[in-house]
């Protein structure tokens, strides 16, 4: 049968493209790609070319899909998986194959199966491994965010501190003072929402950011006074200054910090605000291969500072993910400020950086151009198709819902 994808032959040279997608066999099954959400990694990915670690040196002649935040649904089940999946089945999956024991990674690796396609192919050992995943949802919007929601909670789990015998505790701080630096971008508002409705419940959270549209976004979703009621102070701050963190922190700094840009003066604003005891998490990735940033070792040792790096999640997280959402306790279309169809994919990756906002969400069988949620309104104005979207957007305060991805589906 026939696949459009979006496929990467080297350095900034993506296309999209038609061609013939192979029968599968007994032990794979077809998946329908419905949405996938465009990721920074991808944007360094096509920068990068067959130099990325996780792309083959003969992409030029085996081009790979790219794409692996995406939600899709089983169209055509092989015999060996027939009495545990079923045509209609929503369906989700890790896209680090760590189990190969390499960096073979979907939206990467791979020539049959990506998140920017209308068709692919679950490979055999994907599923003997029990990476693709079902999801009870209405919407597929949110399986498209689960993986870099899962991501989120992954530096959540990374983030550790010791007791008195000097044993890791992971996790962050119960009732701890947590910090998340240039955190109003779309992986940032997943953190907010975890620090405000995870497992571990710090007792304040203090969100940075220099964007002041950004913080302003983040304000109207994630309310300081419901926070209270919860027993968490939410405080959003325009700055960078260490000495106006650490006044907010009470002086003693923070327990638990996250980094959410690659940036080195942010990486140390994050060390200067570090507690006794406390755990820095650097979430944001660098293109640069020598980034760096100067680090307190003094703080190290005598005021026992850690620093952790994470980067993808694990099958684990993801259930983690889904488990949250399902409970209403996490809602990752905080993310979500632009839509497009599969014609925009390409533009929207390679100039991802420029465009500013959060999350862009790609459906993969229309065809729309790049458009933010805020534009419906005027859009509205001459196709009533829009006017639709954006009375539905604005009944749930702004943000992307199921019952907008269903009448997009349905009329464009």
């Amino acid at each position: 049968m026939k696949t459009r994808a979006v496929r990467l032959y080297g350095e900034n040279d993506v296309r999209l493209e038609e061609f013939e997608l192979r029968p599968i066999t007994s032990g794979e099954i077809l998946i329908k790609i419905i949405s996938d959400s465009v990721c920074m990694s991808t944007h360094k990915t096509i920068l990068q070319g067959a130099k990325h670690l996780r792309v083959p040196e003969n992409v030029a002649e085996h081009p790979v899909i790219v794409g692996h935040e995406f939600c899709a649904e089983v169209v055509e089940v092989g015999d060996k998986w027939k009495d545990k999946f079923e045509v209609g089945d929503k369906v989700v999956m890790p896209p680090v194959l760590a189990y190969l024991g390499g960096p073979q990674t979907v939206g990467y690796t791979f020539e049959e199966i990506g998140g920017v396609s209308t068709y692919s192919i679950v490979y055999e050992h994907i599923l003997d491994n029990n990476f693709l995943m079902k999801l009870n949802s209405d919407c597929y919007f949110k399986g498209s965010l689960i993986e870099p929601a899962s991501c989120v909670i992954r530096g959540y789990k990374a983030s550790f501190h010791l007791d008195e015998n000097y044993d890791h505790v992971i996790g962050i701080k119960e009732g701890g003072k947590v910090a998340i630096l240039a955190g109003c971008g779309p992986m940032g508002l997943v953190a907010i929402d975890i620090a405000l409705h995870g497992n571990i419940k710090p007792s304040m959270v203090v969100v940075t950011d220099l964007d002041e549209a950004r913080l302003n976004r983040a304000k109207s979703i994630f309310s300081p006074e419901k926070a209270k009621k919860d027993g968490i102070e939410l405080i959003f701050a325009k700055t960078s200054d260490k000495d106006e963190l650490l006044e907010i922190s009470g002086g003693k700094g923070f327990d638990d910090v996250f980094v959410y840009a690659p940036i080195p003066a942010v990486v140390e604003l994050g060390d200067a605000i570090l507690g006794f005891d406390g755990s820095l998490n650097f979430f944001a990735g660098p293109l640069d291969k020598k980034f760096s940033a100067n680090f307190n070792f003094y703080n190290v040792h005598y005021a026992q500072h850690h620093v952790t790096g994470t980067s993808g999640s694990t099958p684990e997280d993801m259930k983690d993910i889904v488990d949250l959402i399902s409970e209403n306790r996490l809602d990752p279309s905080v993310m979500i400020t632009h839509i497009g169809g599969i014609d925009a994919a390409i533009d929207t990756t390679v100039n991802l950086p420029k465009i500013p906002g959060g999350k862009k969400l790609i459906y993969t069988h229309i065809e729309l151009p790049l458009t933010a949620l805020t534009d419906f309104e005027e859009l509205g104005k001459t196709d009533s198709r829009f006017k639709v979207l954006d009375e539905l957007v604005k009944a749930h305060n702004g943000l992307w819902c199921a019952e907008a991805e269903k009448y997009l589906l349905e009329n464009f």
